[in-house]
């Protein structure tokens, strides 16, 4: 048995004053089991990704979305933590009930309210995700600018060519009513450091970093036998998971290597080569770290990743399109959502349903999320199965 998925909700990205966490939970869920045409009382089982750590005081909130209905009472409901890829660490484990044969119809809903603290609590909270022993003290901002500071020793300096992913994203999310910032930025702007484009983590400006958001996303998933029942299904080709050693001393840090193998595994899966692709949503947390991913995508040998945004091809109308949806660094990245939002967005994409990010055409979509300094990887290839 495989899963289907048959619904999605999302809400928009960003400063979410007033909204709870459970209400943001419960409009996504609402949303999702609306677009698939299902009923509360049909959902076997719930599945939330949501990191936390501190950012706000639920830390049992698996349960919150059973209070959108009473149908809903009683029903098994799990949280799903695993850094910044907490949302496809939930999709992946409710997809293996359905495969497992242990439920039918599952919901998956991604959330996370960061901005109930200020920054330098957020910054503190996410640090919870590295190494503590070796990386005690040392901001993710701070870790990825280490990891951009050896990169540029090793390949040159690649200021420029992370200015234009950042202006490429936010060009993107123009066309995204969800994106936390819609907001047009010129590579002038995004490429000199300036009051307002402060340096964060040298060589890493203001405009080389996610968004600290607040949002929610779901899915509705099925059994394949259930497919007929629905007006839309889309289907996992691949969805492949690697974890690489928690400190980055262990590690080649001017590579993702477990990135890369898990891009691999998934084409093998999947029976692709990248050419086959039409568009990938990636973990682009630092613009650093999107570069590096064309290479362990296989777009580019490593340390050339910058030609492929000189020329274009991974920009709207190029060889493969990257964000569409302004990425984490445009959309915004609410940490437990962004794995669901992802999957949510390449789904509508394949589905001809993403509105106006919609490629036309988009056949098969990658999804690549990442939890801390590349260590969870999970890579997923959706097509439309109806």
């Amino acid at each position: 048995m495989e899963a289907r998925i048959v619904g999605w909700g999302h809400t928009r990205f960003g400063v979410q004053d007033g909204v709870s966490l459970e209400a943001l939970i419960q409009q996504a869920a609402a949303e999702a089991m609306a677009t698939a045409g299902v009923a509360p009382g049909d959902i076997d089982a719930i599945w939330l990704g949501h990191f936390n750590n501190g950012m706000v005081p639920d830390a049992f909130a698996a349960s919150l979305v059973l209070g959108l209905d009473e149908a809903l009472r009683f029903t098994p409901a799990t949280r799903v933590e695993n850094a910044c890829a907490s949302g496809s660490a939930a999709v992946y484990a409710a997809r293996n009930a359905i495969r497992a044969g242990d439920a039918r119809c599952v919901l998956v809903v991604g959330v996370e309210k960061m901005t109930e603290l200020d920054t330098l609590g957020v910054t503190a909270a996410l640090a919870g995700a590295s190494y503590a022993i070796e990386e005690a003290g040392v901001s993710f901002p701070q870790i990825f600018g280490r990891v951009a500071a050896g990169y540029f020793q090793a390949f040159g300096d690649q200021s420029e060519t992370l200015a234009r992913i950042a202006v490429k994203n936010h060009t993107n999310a123009l066309n995204n009513p969800l994106a936390h910032m819609q907001r047009e930025v010129s590579f002038d702007f995004c490429n000199e450091v300036s009051s307002k484009n402060p340096m964060i983590a040298a060589p890493l400006r203001l405009t080389d970093c996610s968004l600290i958001s607040d949002g929610a996303a779901a899915l509705v998933m099925v059994a394949d036998e259930m497919t007929a029942d629905f007006d839309r299904a889309v289907g996992f080709r691949a969805a492949v998971q690697m974890n690489d050693f928690l400190p980055m001393s262990r590690r080649d840090m001017t590579e993702l290597t477990a990135a890369r193998r898990t891009f691999d595994a998934a084409y093998r899966v999947a029976g692709i080569t990248i050419d086959d692709l039409d568009l990938a949503e990636v973990h682009d947390c630092f613009t650093i770290a999107e570069l590096m991913i064309y290479e362990a995508m296989g777009l580019a040998e490593k340390g050339k990743g910058a030609r492929l945004v000189a020329e274009g091809a991974t920009a709207r109308g190029g060889r493969l399109p990257v964000n569409l949806s302004g990425g984490l660094k445009a959309k915004g990245h609410p940490v437990g959502a962004t794995g669901v939002s992802m999957h949510v967005l390449a789904a509508q994409q394949v589905a001809g349903q993403a509105g106006g990010v919609q490629l036309n055409g988009a056949e098969l979509a990658c999804v690549f999320n990442m939890g801390g300094s590349g260590v969870a990887n999970y890579c997923s290839i959706l097509e439309a199965v109806r």
